[in-house]
């Protein structure tokens, strides 16, 4: 089968995701037929660098032999049942595992990041409802969030375009200042901002906390707002402030967890633990859909009682998926036995010392957590996101810039070699687009 046959096959019958489908009269898809490593195969045989893991959940590279076969071990025992009134050993061994990760205490399983959005918020909402505070129903979020895209996580999401059209639908929520440090004033460093930023945010709770369940934030790094990147004093002083004042606190670890700020949870970097912790994307080295929200003790009492009405009766029917928790059992070995994090500190040096050959280029804000790199280019053209795309997929490489942020999030697994691969072609890229 050729790339153009499947490629017309998909535009009759599949609509895309966060596509608008007439665009694809000009850039055309690209069918990928297989993928190993950090590469991906069309179907005549050409092959791009998934610099942006497929969207920041491949971990370990494509066709992962050790991923691939924890899930065809537990297919020869058990593919799926309800978790409602069963359980199952793989679900029981991530759970003990993610608890001792994140010290945080029972698990509840969705099967991608936004539902894990809803999770948390209404386990917040119904955490105050149980304890006789109903007043606490609102939350807050910061300037230029990403939570998700279905209604609950979109009304703490403060992106307009995924969110302006849908406004009549959603709740109400306030966005408090981002401490992304490229809004900072001139002369005005990270950590200073980050604490300017930070009283901000506790003038506001200070006055509304009677009526605010939570404050959901996505620690380090707001990937959907370019890659912006803060210091990990704003998320000391957030928790502080919500133990203050009584507000619940949400990580949202969904796109940074498992090692992409360099440590295996972006919050530790600011020795803190949230009330809740969202996780998705890289939980199964990108594998199978699988997300889950972990909770403390405390909160997860509050629901324990005779009453069924007390009780979380939020479902999805593959809660809990066996082959999911599989792949994310392996995800975790490897990341455990295979001295992953470390391994990546030396990548993530060799990276940021290649980031010297682009002071030519028109860039600015040359930034990093872990391995998530990002700069923002310096330029007036509209198209210049697509055409980079575009550009960069011409010679290989699969780029997907956010406006005018280039950023990579590769799998752990890139070599060198394949590093520098990434970086000449973005050079390139630019050269040709800016």
């Amino acid at each position: 089968m050729t790339n153009q046959t499947i490629l017309n096959r998909s535009l009759q019958s599949v609509w895309h995701p966060c596509t608008q489908m007439k665009q694809h009269e000009t850039y055309p898809l690209i069918p990928i037929q297989r993928g190993d490593g950090v590469w991906l195969y069309d179907m005549e045989g050409k092959r791009y660098l998934d610099a942006v893991s497929s969207w920041w959940v491949n971990l370990f590279g494509h066709n992962n032999l050790r991923i691939k076969d924890a899930i065809k071990q537990q297919l020869d025992m058990l593919e799926h049942v309800m978790l409602a009134g069963f359980t199952h050993e793989a679900v029981v061994a991530l759970s003990e595992k993610l608890a001792k990760l994140t010290g945080l205490g029972h698990a509840f399983y969705a099967s991608d990041g936004a539902s894990a959005t809803e999770i948390a918020l209404k386990m917040s909402f119904h955490f105050w409802r149980n304890s006789a505070k109903s007043s606490k129903t609102k939350f807050i979020s910061l300037q230029n969030s990403y939570h998700g895209e279905t209604l609950g996580a979109l009304g703490v999401t403060d992106v307009a375009i995924f969110k302006d059209i849908y406004a009549p639908l959603l709740m109400q929520s306030a966005q408090m200042p981002s401490p992304d440090f490229r809004l900072a004033e001139s002369g005005e460093n990270a950590e200073a901002f980050a604490l300017r930023c930070a009283v901000a945010l506790e003038t506001y709770v200070a006055a509304h906390h009677d009526e605010l369940a939570a404050l959901i934030i996505e620690p380090l790094v707001q990937c959907a707002a370019g890659m912006g990147m803060y210091h990990p004093v704003y998320l000391a002083r957030a928790r502080e402030i919500c133990t203050k004042y009584e507000v619940h606190l949400i990580a949202d670890e969904i796109a940074v967890g498992f090692g992409r700020t360099g440590t295996m949870f972006a919050c530790e970097q600011a020795n803190m633990k949230p009330d809740f912790i969202c996780l998705s994307k890289g939980i199964t080295g990108g594998y199978l859909p699988l997300s889950v929200v972990l909770t403390t003790d405390h909160i997860y009492q509050a629901f324990y009682d005779d009453s069924t009405a007390k009780g979380f009766l939020h479902s999805h029917s593959y809660t809990g998926n066996p082959l999911a928790c599989s792949a994310a059992l392996a995800t975790l070995a490897i990341l455990e036995s295979d001295n992953i994090l470390e391994k990546n500190k030396q990548k993530t040096a060799y990276l940021k010392n290649k980031l010297q050959a682009f002071t030519a280029l028109p860039i600015q804000y040359p930034r990093h957590q872990g391995l998530i790199f990002a700069f923002d280019v310096k330029t007036n053209k509209p198209q210049f996101s697509k055409r980079c795309y575009q550009a960069a997929m011409q010679q290989g490489l699969l780029l997907r810039p956010i406006g005018n942020t280039v950023y990579w999030m590769p799998p752990y697994t890139i070599t060198e070699t394949e590093m520098d691969f990434m970086v000449d072609v973005t050079i390139e890229t630019l050269k040709t687009t800016i």
